[in-house]
């Protein structure tokens, strides 16, 4: 009778003998399923972080918000204010950026508008003083393109968000511009009102005495 030999595999062959089996006999793209995971991963984690902190809060204020409420977007030295109503929110973000998000929000808003103000100061501050200045002036006036802005001089802003919160809310939205005078402030209006209509109804109530 002939004999029939046996091979007996070391241990360590037999191990990769097996692995090797494992690999070659494996579905196809099972090796990249942990990879595949992965990134599923982190494109669920960047859409999450898709809307910034700031922008989140400022969402959740808005319906709040009303008549002789501001928002300001501000430049990274603007101070924090001491009145009660005045909340700072430090964004981490450009300051034109924030500007185009926020005229963005209100515009989509039922029931507010508002008066756009910029420091008079600004259009005066020479590019040898502040480098970048006139880059900015050009950037900012693509934000505000349809934006009734009106200068005003920056101490008579302060003191006007210094008198209203007291009695109003105020948030402002620092950034991280280096630029001087450089804040706009949104005062906050009725939108389905205006000055006009003020003026006839108060012109009918004194003809109706």
């Amino acid at each position: 009778m002939r004999s029939v030999r046996f091979t007996v595999l070391a241990p360590a062959v037999a191990l990769t003998a097996l692995a090797g089996g494992a690999l070659a006999f494996a579905p196809q793209g099972a090796a990249d399923a942990p990879r595949a995971a992965t990134s599923r991963t982190g494109g669920s984690t960047r859409g999450d972080a898709g809307t910034a902190q700031w922008e989140r809060e400022l969402k959740a204020a808005l319906p709040t918000l009303g008549h002789r409420n501001w928002i300001v977007v501000a430049d990274s030295a603007y101070p924090q204010q001491s009145s009660p109503g005045v909340k700072t929110i430090v964004t981490g973000a450009h300051q034109v950026d924030v500007v185009k998000d926020v005229t963005a929000l209100l515009d989509r808003q039922a029931h507010v508008k508002a008066h756009v103000q910029v420091d008079k100061e600004l259009a005066f501050v020479p590019e040898k003083s502040a480098p970048g200045i006139t880059a900015y002036r050009k950037d900012l006036d693509k934000a505000l393109a349809g934006q009734e802005t009106v200068p005003v001089l920056h101490n008579d802003l302060i003191a006007k968000l210094d008198a209203a919160g007291e009695k109003f809310n105020v948030i402002v939205l620092k950034t991280d511009l280096t630029l001087p005078y450089t804040s706009v402030f949104f005062e906050l209006d009725a939108k389905y009102w205006d000055a006009d209509r003020e003026a006839d109804l108060r012109e009918r109530m004194e003809q109706g005495r």
